[in-house]
């Protein structure tokens, strides 16, 4: 069946992806199985999407309710599902100020955001070295990785990126012409990276007194992954702009830009949309996943779950150090081997993710059990120790 439906792929889709080494058919919480039947334990979850894993019952029969109801509106018209969502991210920023836009992915959050900043009157805008914000022209252009940028080029004029965690760099770099300076609480895709303690709130200081708009992406530590609903709470801090994707809508596709205090009054009537953006569906989802991350102290078990992998992984031979908050770590091995780590951890059924030769990362599901990633921990310590 699986040579079947790769043949079938390349047959339809373009070649962007390349074609995936196995096929998915079915999942169950942290745990799926592929076309041939054989099991996986998912440590990746979707990049950091599938907050509570696979078939959650009370998601999917909030899917199905609205759907039954109502699956779309245009964006002329009201509902209620999008005005709970709204009025949930307002509460977890702790400012009544913030105002949402709903849109469907990372990338369109961003551009957003973009577009936010320059109705300020300024144009200039600052990144960092490494960040990934989205793969759309302006979110790419924001993007700090010559891999993914060059083949596009020319990108959007007046982007500048400075190193990530370098205060110093950056407050060489703002000044008043800047309009926005957009930064990822940790940094995902480029290894999961944690700035230097104090970074984001010096941040805050420097653009707060150029009056620079600071912008989190929050779109692979934002819903609850760090222990945190955003992923930047810790440094004491309020940002002008928010931006989430990935784990925001429970697995469909859902963005959101949120913006506070004079940010949020930026938009006007006519200035930005999205057709599906606060879908009556993708909004249910989310609405359903935030109720049980609340009920169920989800935000306090992750952080709880982290401080297990990073003791016990930071034990193992072969690892140099782990890195991250919450349920979102990179394990940063000794050796240039995280590529045939991953692909021998795949062949013994574990789903993670090299994002360098180096690092491993893992953005497992928050319902994943101890004794799940007690089976992964043994995995991983085999692996490095044998393989």
């Amino acid at each position: 069946m699986t040579h079947s439906l790769k043949d079938r792929w390349e047959r339809s889709l373009q070649n962007n992806y390349g074609t995936p080494s196995i096929v998915l058919h079915r999942g169950s919480g942290a745990e799926v199985w592929d076309a041939d039947g054989m099991r996986y334990l998912d440590l990746l979850g979707g990049i950091a999407t599938n907050l509570l894993g696979h078939g959650n019952s009370e998601i999917s029969s909030a899917i199905a309710q609205q759907a039954s109801k109502l699956s779309h509106v245009s964006n002329f018209y009201m509902h209620e599902p999008v005005i709970a969502l709204a009025e949930k991210l307002q509460s977890f920023t702790g400012d009544h100020t913030a105002r949402t836009f709903f849109c469907n992915s990372g990338a369109e959050a961003n551009e957003a955001a973009l577009k936010l900043s320059r109705l300020t009157g300024r144009t200039k805008i600052l990144a960092t070295d490494g960040a990934f914000h989205g793969r759309t022209m302006g979110a790419l252009s924001l993007t700090g990785q010559p891999s993914k940028r060059d083949a596009f080029k020319p990108l959007i004029k007046g982007i500048k990126h400075v190193p990530f965690g370098d205060i110093g760099a950056a407050r060489k770099a703002i000044s008043k012409k800047v309009a926005m300076f957009i930064v990822e609480p940790i940094q995902g895709e480029n290894g999961v990276v944690v700035p230097p303690t104090g970074y984001l709130s010096e941040l805050r200081a420097l653009t707060s007194e150029s009056g620079v708009l600071l912008a989190f992406d929050c779109v692979q530590t934002g819903m609850g992954r760090t222990g945190q609903w955003f992923g930047y709470e810790s440094s004491g801090i309020v940002p002008d702009i928010i931006t989430l994707a990935k784990g925001l809508g429970a697995g469909l596709p859902l963005g959101a830009t949120i913006a506070l205090g004079l940010a949020s009054q930026l938009f006007t009537p006519g200035s930005h949309g999205s057709t599906f953006g606060g879908n009556p569906i993708a909004c249910a989802a989310a609405n359903a996943q935030i109720a049980i991350i609340e009920r169920e102290g989800l935000l306090a078990s992750n952080r709880a779950k982290g401080a297990l992998l990073k003791e016990n992984i930071s034990q193992i031979e072969g690892v140099d150090l782990i890195r991250g908050e919450g349920l979102l770590l990179g394990i940063v091995l000794k050796q240039p081997i995280a590529k045939h780590v991953q692909v021998r951890l795949l062949t013994q059924g574990f789903l993670t993710n090299a994002t360098s030769e180096t690092v491993l990362r893992i953005a497992p599901a928050f319902t994943i059990s101890e004794t799940q990633l007690t089976e992964f921990i043994s995995a991983l310590t085999k692996e490095l120790r044998h393989g």
